[in-house]
């Protein structure tokens, strides 16, 4: 029986300094992508958090409402629970459709420039 040996490892290129991670961080492109990260994250996770913090008080402090009856059997608290995992899963969607159109292309651009310079 003949033994295999491994494949050769491919060499890595070597990695950016932390000047060029820095320099990177400071350039208007970065910063951009920064930008488009945050103004949709950020607006996005108050508006669930406030979502939420809704069903909670709403569990807490209005029995009558959230005990109302929708259909049948189903009342307003069963309908708005399930509603947070619908947004839940809506959110995640369309940030990941938001990631793929916006924020890959942007991050991937800076990316091969540094490991072009590197």
């Amino acid at each position: 029986m003949a033994s295999e040996t491994p494949p050769p490892a491919t060499a890595r290129p070597p990695l950016p300094s932390a000047e060029e991670f820095a320099e990177v961080q400071r350039s208007a492109e970065f910063g951009e992508l920064r930008r488009s990260h945050r103004s949709f994250a950020f607006p996005l996770t108050l508006a669930f958090i406030a979502w939420y913090l809704l069903y909670v008080l709403l569990s807490g402090y209005a029995g009558d409402l959230m005990g109302a009856k929708v259909i049948g059997n189903l009342n307003v608290a069963l309908v708005l629970g399930l509603a947070q995992f619908l947004t839940t899963f809506l959110i995640a969607w369309w940030y990941a459709r938001h990631a793929a159109t916006r924020l890959d292309p942007k991050a991937e651009a800076i990316k091969s420039r540094m490991e072009d310079a590197a």
